[in-house]
């Protein structure tokens, strides 16, 4: 397999490269962001990329959004994320606009070499892998709530993590490095995206809060 890896830490990008490398695989490219995929496809065959979901600047979904780029521009490349969390979001994220060649494994599982390869073989090959662990967080999401949780933004899900951790729209504004008009605006589109109508009779705060700690 050719094999773009892409992992803003050195240590996992290298081990990869040379455990890869090491079983008869070719790197075409190892990069410690996801702008950096693309580019690194440009003029090159490519069989399969291995993304990390967190990367710089935010270490939020970089990792996610680039796939979605990705697989929009090179549907016939592979798209392993590599994570150390299972996120339901994402893997919808990129189950939503991809229904082959897509896959999502958790940083553990490349102990377990021969099952890292064969994940990696299977997504080149245009099939769908997912890691037990997230298979069964997807399974066990509630819908409804989780399909209004999942449309929200990185940000806003930041926003809302805050929220629920009791703190105002400034000390908000002052964690995330943002205006107080920006966190407004956040705001209010967690509350549309949650169907939470302004009212009279409810705290849309409270219950925005009550939603994402119930999922």
């Amino acid at each position: 397999m050719r094999i773009v890896i892409a992992d803003d830490n050195t240590i996992v990008r290298e081990g990869l490269a040379s455990l890869l490398q090491g079983r008869g695989h070719e790197i075409v490219a190892a990069v410690g962001d996801g702008a950096a995929v693309l580019p690194a496809l440009a003029s090159e065959h490519v069989d399969v990329v291995v993304m990390d979901i967190r990367m710089p600047p935010t270490h939020t979904d970089e990792g996610v959004r680039a796939a979605v780029a990705l697989k929009a521009a090179r549907p016939e490349v592979g798209v392993l994320l590599f994570s150390q969390y299972a996120e339901v979001r994402w893997a919808r994220t990129l189950l939503d606009v991809a229904s082959v060649g897509v896959g999502y494994l958790l940083k553990d599982r490349v102990a377990e070499v021969a099952t890292f390869i064969e994940s990696l073989q299977q997504v080149a090959a245009g099939n769908v892998v997912l890691d037990p662990e997230v298979a069964a967080a997807l399974v066990q999401a509630p819908r409804p709530l989780r399909d209004r949780l999942d449309r929200l933004t990185a940000r806003e899900t930041d926003v809302l993590r805050l929220m629920a951790e009791g703190r105002s729209n400034a000390a908000i504004a002052e964690m995330l490095f943002l205006s107080g008009g920006t966190v407004e605006k956040h705001v209010t589109a967690v509350f549309a995206k949650l169907g939470l109508e302004a009212t009279t009779a409810d705290h849309r705060r409270v219950l925005a809060v009550l939603r994402f700690l119930s999922a």
